[in-house]
């Protein structure tokens, strides 16, 4: 008989209500006692057998929680993954902003960052290629695939990692997730029956585990988003989550330098020198003024 205080993985969630799985691969539909703790697929949680199925008692440390925020509200993405791979197709309008936002966001719970650029089967994937070259000049990897046709050259990049896919709706995750998780298609219908959701599991994120070839580890699809706001992100770790700016924090004459308009500021003479590209630190100030907007006691 299960102990009462066990431990198991988050795999799906919708509102208050829980699929948890177990070491041993037993699963349980738990509910969520309290009502002040939101939790997110990768969450590792401590269960009490009750009628019915589960209670989740309480929520061990995380190591990393990649989520997205603006001044309102915050939605939880998954927690405990060590890479975000973000997915963009050349067939869906690519948010060159958004990307680089969640590479901030995986820059801040210091994830590992991988673009996937997918569907090279069609006409226009060398214009995205291109588009995305800043992408790989920053030293982020930009892999190449055709998800429908072969998603193998994504598999070394998830073999024994925690992952979140991200994307915008259309770009092929769940294609991706096809063809390297276990049993994602047919654990698509069994969650959302489950979870008693009424609609896709793409409207939630879901984890799954890699394919038994592909390695340990397990990845979680998400919704598809098309904003991603930082808010949570405080305005003095903004700036070292670029990593191209990183090396000029603390060289600039004034200690609190906003790498702005002040004089002497290293960020900004790196700006000139061509060092840094100008849209990327153009971002930073807009996250930084976004952050210090939804921590204004004012805005209350």
């Amino acid at each position: 008989m299960r102990r009462a205080d066990e431990s198991g993985l988050v795999t799906a969630s919708r509102r208050r209500h829980y699929t948890v799985r177990f070491d041993d691969g037993e699963t349980l539909e738990c509910v969520l006692k309290g009502r002040h703790t939101i939790l997110a697929c990768g969450d590792r949680v401590r269960v009490a057998r009750v009628a019915g199925g589960g209670s989740i008692e309480a929520v061990e440390p995380r190591a990393t929680l990649f989520y997205r925020s603006d001044a309102v509200k915050e939605k939880l993405i998954a927690a405990n993954v060590t890479q975000v791979v973000g997915v963009v197709a050349p067939d869906v309008s690519v948010d060159e902003e958004l990307i680089h936002r969640w590479i901030v966001g995986a820059e801040a719970e210091r994830c590992r960052f991988v673009l996937a650029a997918n569907k090279s089967d069609l006409p226009d994937y060398a214009e995205l290629i291109d588009r995305v070259r800043p992408i790989a000049a920053l030293g982020y990897p930009v892999v190449r695939l055709c998800a429908r046709h072969d998603a193998s050259p994504l598999v070394p990049i998830l073999s024994g990692q925690h992952t979140v896919l991200i994307g915008q709706s259309g770009m092929g995750k769940s294609t991706i997730l096809n063809a390297v998780a276990f049993g994602a298609n047919a654990k698509t219908t069994e969650i959302s029956e489950a979870l008693s959701a009424g609609r896709h599991t793409t409207s939630q994120s879901a984890l799954y585990r890699l394919a038994a070839d592909q390695g340990r580890g397990w990845i979680v699809d998400s919704p598809g988003l098309k904003v991603f706001g930082l808010a949570h992100i405080s305005p003095e770790a903004l700036p070292h989550a670029f990593v191209e700016i990183r090396p000029y924090l603390g060289q600039c004459r004034f200690r609190n330098c906003r790498h702005d308009q002040e004089p002497g500021c290293a960020v900004v003479d790196a700006v000139k020198r061509g060092d840094i590209a100008p849209y990327r630190v153009a971002l930073m100030r807009r996250l930084v003024r976004e952050s210090r907007a939804a921590r204004d006691p004012a805005r209350a």
